[in-house]
């Protein structure tokens, strides 16, 4: 193994080169700063990668023309800067990302990464972030981690040998830790309903979040629950221990927990260290919509930034100011739905805090659309349910409308009014 210093390891990125970033909780802090401290010798790098936790320096308006992001999904981290114009975005499904790179349309020349110490049998684990960082490790011309004990050594196709490393940094970082707030009152109520929806032998797709722990807290009395998701936290973790998580019911990775990356307390990641019931899955694998379908009653769980009266949903952007990423939304959107008795679910507030609905007569200008009204099956709001699959733009919109904020609604009827003019009648 080839020790080097943070430093002297970084010295191999050179001018015009692509450097991939390992991502959630486990950026590689150490390696990141020592890259960006090398930024008067460099120009024109260009930087990948999906959400990653903690500092993202190389996007300061002072390392324009050094540095150059183009990330897969717009974190808190690099949000203003992409706003900005001092970083970009590319639109992809999280499932299609290592494609890009095994088949060399985005080339990597040098992957920074963070994993545990080797086994026994020189395998490191990249821990609780598989998902796109394995392709990563496996295609860039240069492969440089720190090695870190804190990284948990989770199962599946995380293992990688060492063979596939070129220069390890030593390395005791904690692993970025996310803790979620306990649901709002209006999360429980959007929690609430979606839970009824929730069957016995179900497999579920959610994120991190006030409405996935607030689900989460209403299934303790279910049977035979599956995950398979592209990522989970803590809030799975009474269920497991109860019993109501079995993955006994799972026709894809039966008996295991399945996702690409985690992110929560130091609780899960221990969760998940040396854990053969967890399988940590590259997402081209677990966001595969062939793989997603073969499960049963699949339960996928994802929100909107907004939806407008036709069933379009917005997840990435505010108008054009891309706040987010494509991710996975589409691959279990359409996964769930091609899974017998599976139930697509788009679950929003009905409003912002600020008070502005997000049931809108027309998506913002700029705004994309990342599940297309034929693709969505139910909205949930805290004022109910719609179930929008198979019926009419019109009969959409009523249902929108009634499970919109009451203080909007006699607006969105309005709206209606204006598009359908006299053929419109609201109930």
């Amino acid at each position: 193994m080839n020790y080097l210093s943070a430093e002297a390891a970084v010295d191999v990125i050179k001018s015009g080169d692509t450097v991939f970033i390992h991502g959630g909780a486990q950026a590689p802090q150490r390696l990141i700063e020592a890259m960006v401290a090398r930024a008067p010798a460099l120009k024109d790098v260009r930087i990948i990668h999906i959400h990653h936790e903690g500092q993202a320096p190389y996007v300061r308006p002072e390392y324009e023309g050094i540095f150059k992001l183009e990330s897969f999904f717009v974190g808190k981290n690099v949000r203003q800067a992409t706003m900005d114009g001092y970083a970009d975005y590319i639109p992809v499904f999280l499932s299609e990302i290592p494609g890009l790179m095994r088949d060399g349309i985005i080339q990597v020349d040098v992957a920074l990464m963070n994993v545990s110490p080797p086994d026994k049998h020189g395998f490191v684990s990249l821990g609780s972030s598989v998902d796109v960082s394995l392709a990563a490790v496996q295609s860039a011309g240069h492969v440089i981690a720190q090695i870190n004990p804190n990284v948990p050594r989770s199962l599946g196709l995380g293992c990688v040998p060492l063979k596939n490393f070129d220069t390890f940094v030593e390395c005791d970082d904690p692993v970025i830790e996310v803790p979620v707030p306990d649901p709002s009152e209006t999360e429980q109520k959007i929690g609430d309903f979606i839970a009824s929806l929730v069957e016995d032998g179900a497999t579920l797709q959610m994120g991190i979040g006030g409405v996935p722990n607030a689900v989460l807290s209403k299934l303790n009395n279910h049977k035979e629950l599956g995950i398979h998701t592209e990522m989970f936290s803590d809030g799975i973790l009474p269920l497991v221990e109860n019993g109501v998580i079995t993955n006994s019911a799972k026709r894809v990775v039966p008996e295991h927990i399945v996702a690409t990356f985690v992110m929560g307390t130091k609780k899960i990641y221990d969760f998940i260290d040396d854990n053969p019931r967890v399988a940590m899955m590259d997402c081209a694998f677990v966001n595969d919509v062939r793989i997603i379908r073969r499960n049963p009653k699949v339960t996928a769980i994802n929100s909107a930034i907004e939806i407008d009266l036709t069933g379009q949903v917005c997840a990435d952007s505010i108008g054009s100011q891309h706040f987010s990423g494509v991710g996975g939304q589409m691959d279990f959107i359409r996964g769930a739905s091609y899974s017998r008795g599976g139930k697509p679910i788009i679950a929003i507030p009905s409003q912002t805090s600020k008070g502005i609905s997000k049931i809108v007569p027309m998506l913002r200008p700029g705004a994309g659309v990342v599940s297309t009204r034929a693709n969505v099956h139910y909205v949930i709001t805290e004022f109910g349910i719609a179930y929008l699959f198979g019926q009419s733009m019109k009969e959409r919109a009523r249902r929108l409308i009634q499970i919109a904020h009451p203080d909007h609604r006699e607006t969105l009827d309005r709206a209606a009014f204006d598009r359908w003019g006299g053929h419109w009648h609201s109930m």
